[in-house]
């Protein structure tokens, strides 16, 4: 028995607005740890009742489609995405993205780059509310348009492409702005 995905959630942005959410619970075929029940606030409970990871993320693939997707921390996400897709047998065809990748390089200063500092860092509004699906996505769209607002005003690059943010993600943190340089106007 592996590790199985309890709550997915997500927002679609367009035009730097949240125009769409999904969230629902999974009941993953067996009773979670006293440690995953303490870290998210999902308790045994509350999935006894919800319907299979099956049933979920057949919805959510529909929601997604071949959206480009991000994530904090995108590796940890996108392995349970992968394998609860798998089970159902389809595919993710978008491309994905990571806020934590991309945060280290344009917020070196910051204390740390877990969602919740950064959050801070930026003073973006929270609740604190962190380690629940929907409300980890809603704060990590607002970081990603902070992000992509904060890289559009410093190196004068109008729209921030997706396609820039993955090159950004995986270029060293030395060449950042070098790259950014050569992607703006001046």
């Amino acid at each position: 028995m592996g590790d199985r995905a309890i709550e997915i959630g997500a927002v679609r942005i367009e035009n730097g607005e949240v125009t769409e959410s999904f969230q629902e619970l999974m009941n993953p075929g067996f009773p979670i740890s006293g440690f995953i029940a303490d870290y998210t606030g999902i308790t045994n409970d509350m999935l006894v009742d919800a319907p299979s990871c099956n049933d979920v993320m057949s919805r959510f693939a529909d929601f997604i489609g071949d959206s480009n997707l991000l994530a904090h921390n995108a590796s940890f996400d996108k392995r349970f995405l992968d394998a609860e897709l798998n089970n159902i047998s389809r595919q993710y065809y978008g491309k994905f993205s990571c806020s934590l990748l991309v945060a280290r390089r344009i917020y070196q200063e910051a204390p740390n780059h877990k969602l919740g500092t950064l959050i801070k860092f930026k003073n973006i509004p929270s609740n604190g509310d962190f380690h629940r699906a929907l409300y980890d996505s809603e704060m990590t769209a607002k970081l990603w348009l902070a992000m992509l607002d904060d890289i559009s005003d410093q190196y004068d690059i109008p729209t921030v492409s997706f396609s820039l943010i993955q090159k950004l993600s995986k270029t060293p943190k030395k060449s950042v702005h070098r790259l950014l340089e050569k992607s703006g106007l001046s």
